[in-house]
């Protein structure tokens, strides 16, 4: 009769797969992190970001102190209100592209990289918590929609430069913007709707019109 190998009061040992498994667990883990911890790379970008914004402000106020200079001359005609107003329209278009690249920046931070601290939040602006990656789409859509305006206000300003057909598709890249950023905007009314009645079934645990049986 073959023995087991045990006392007759211990209980027979089952091999244990733990060290066949572990090292695929370790594996796993390590890739899992690697890819979590690979949002940090955002920074650099969102770093660059800001450098290029520090070298904006630089270029803008250039720009300022050439419509400073252009205030100073003596007006002579409706050209010299023109050129007058060319410069303001730049710095106008500026404005709304420096808006855009904080935009991106803060909001993409907390949505992809990391929620900012409470110390940081003092000085934040309001609409950064609210900001999720759907909204930022819409308000990314909304400012190039503005910054092509601009530039297109621009084109009809100085429109002698411009040939018939640039004007022609100029306005035609406008109206597409202006269809991106409808469409947009629809999508994300959508699935903030969709959102909406999702959550009270969510908290109840289930349907809201199902009543209990008395």
């Amino acid at each position: 009769m073959a023995t087991t190998g045990a006392s007759p009061g211990e209980t027979p040992k089952v091999p244990s797969r733990r060290t066949s498994i572990d090292p695929l667990l370790r594996l796993q883990t390590a890739i899992e992190r690697i890819i979590l911890y690979s949002r940090y790379i955002l920074i650099v970008f969102y770093m660059g970001l800001a450098f290029a914004l520090g070298a904006y402000a630089i270029s803008f106020v250039f720009e300022v102190m050439h419509v400073a200079e252009l205030s100073l001359k003596p007006f002579e005609g409706k050209g010299e209100t023109v050129n007058m107003v060319m410069p303001i329209l730049e710095l106008i278009d500026g404005a709304l592209v420096s808006g855009l690249i904080v935009m991106v920046m803060l909001s993409s931070y907390e949505n992809f990289v990391g929620r900012f601290g409470d110390e940081a939040l003092d000085d934040s602006p309001e609409w950064l918590r609210r900001l999720d990656p759907g909204s930022l789409k819409v308000k990314v859509a909304t400012a190039l929609l503005t910054i092509s305006a601009v530039k297109l206000l621009q084109v009809f300003m100085d429109h002698e430069k411009y040939s018939d057909s640039d004007i022609y598709w100029k306005i035609v890249i406008h109206g597409m913007f202006i269809a991106s950023a409808l469409a947009l905007a629809v999508l994300d009314r959508i699935t903030a709707q969709g959102h909406k009645a999702v959550a009270p079934r969510d908290s109840d645990g289930a349907n809201p019109s199902h009543k209990p049986e008395a």
